[in-house]
């Protein structure tokens, strides 16, 4: 009976998702805030709570964001991404400065504590790296010159986790320095030692994984992807990272094979992500902490769009695409549900993770639209400005007219 129940309520879940994204098809528009709202419909408090599929809805997610994160990372290779963190820090640095520190202004405002300001701030800071890999491949946009930029700024603050991570998880749980510290260090020892490998022998990995047999290359990559992920996550390092570091380390025609075998992989497990993030919202506990956590949204969505503008314009990055890389990091997602959720575990503000679930859905269900249209709006109110110069000019200096005889 059990099975029966998650056989269909599962699969009402995939048919309700392949009709979503049939209708944001026909409207040219990203499915994400329609999964997100289908999500909220059947979560918790939601019109139709779901019950017998939900372990495996949570899997299904956790595996989503893995995909993603290697396609994303098939994208480049090693070199690429060596060279990109080389020239890109300072976007880091900026990216970290703009908006971490919003988010730790608004927690001590609300007279939260220091270790409350911690855990807001990386929430504001990290950019939904699931979202917005979903929303560049929509958009078609993992071609463009500002693409690489986004990227850097997003594996900056993926390694950037590896060591807040273990640092917000030490304030958390009142370790002492020395434990804390020997979490860090492990920490940034795997992270580094999987950057080393990916870049120093991706060719031997290539040659390893690669296969005629399409079902053998699929396996074998698919394995070896869960492997790694599952491995640094155990070892206090973000699975997405350990799954990135994978698609970097891949080329060729193994990457080219890889990813053409795993798109519709990625997109079913990708959407089930999204309807498992709005299935963990309480619909009730939104309202109370609706407009601060809208005033936040307002104010780190300006900031992150001045730092992909920023990022992009040093990189020498025409002005379309400086606009197009600020709107497309708008997006917060699952990094800033993790933090949160540890913070709820601790007991640290009973405020802060509706808050967070409020903040993240107005931001998700944003960052596609500040994808899409931040550019075209910016366009538009530069031609307006222009017209209005133009005319202010005409007023100010009228034309000549010819003298009476």
């Amino acid at each position: 009976m059990h099975s029966a129940v998650f056989l269909i309520e599962f699969g009402a879940i995939i048919l309700g998702l392949g009709l979503l994204g049939r209708v944001a098809g026909r409207l040219k528009f990203s499915p994400i805030p329609l999964y997100l709202l289908a999500g909220l419909a059947f979560g918790t408090g939601g019109l139709l709570p779901l019950g017998a599929s939900e372990e495996f809805v949570a899997i299904g997610a956790e595996i989503g964001v893995i995909l993603l994160l290697l396609m994303l990372g098939l994208e480049y290779t090693a070199t690429d991404l060596v060279s990109n963190l080389k020239t890109q820090y300072p976007a880091g640095l900026v990216d970290f400065t703009l908006n971490a520190l919003p988010g730790a202004g608004a927690a001590l405002l609300m007279g939260w504590g220091p270790v409350a300001a911690v855990v807001l701030a990386g929430v504001t800071w990290i950019s939904s790296s699931g979202v917005i890999a979903k929303v560049m491949g929509d958009l078609g946009r993992l071609g463009n010159r500002e693409t690489p930029v986004i990227l850097s700024i997003l594996v900056l603050e993926d390694l950037a986790m590896a060591v807040y991570l273990p640092i917000i998880t030490a304030l958390l749980a009142g370790v002492s320095l020395a434990a804390g510290s020997l979490t860090l260090a492990i920490a940034l020892g795997v992270a580094g030692a999987v950057l080393f490998v990916a870049v120093r022998y991706g060719r031997l990995i290539s040659r390893f994984v690669s296969s005629d047999d399409p079902e053998k290359l699929l396996l074998v990559v698919l394995g070896l992807t869960l492997l790694v992920a599952g491995i640094a996550q155990q070892l206090q390092v973000s699975a997405a990272v350990g799954a990135f570091l994978v698609g970097i380390a891949l080329s060729g025609e193994v990457a080219e094979g890889t990813h053409t075998l795993l798109s519709p992989l990625r997109d079913l497990f990708a959407a089930v992500f999204f309807v498992f993030f709005g299935l963990h919202t309480d619909p009730a506990s939104v309202p109370p902490v609706l407009l601060p956590a809208l005033a936040l949204a307002v104010v780190t969505a300006a900031t992150k769009i001045a730092t992909g503008y920023w990022a992009a314009r040093r990189a020498g990055i025409g002005v379309k695409g400086r606009w197009r890389a600020g709107g497309t990091l708008v997006a917060r997602g699952e990094f800033s549900i993790v933090i949160a959720g540890l913070a709820v575990t601790a007991g640290i503000e009973p405020a802060l993770g509706p808050l967070a679930t409020a903040y993240v859905l107005i931001l998700v269900v944003l960052g596609p639209l500040t994808a899409r249209f931040t550019q075209p709006l910016a366009a538009w109110f530069a031609s307006r400005h222009a017209a209005r110069r133009t005319a202010d000019r005409s007023v100010a200096s009228p034309p000549e007219h010819e003298p009476v005889p």
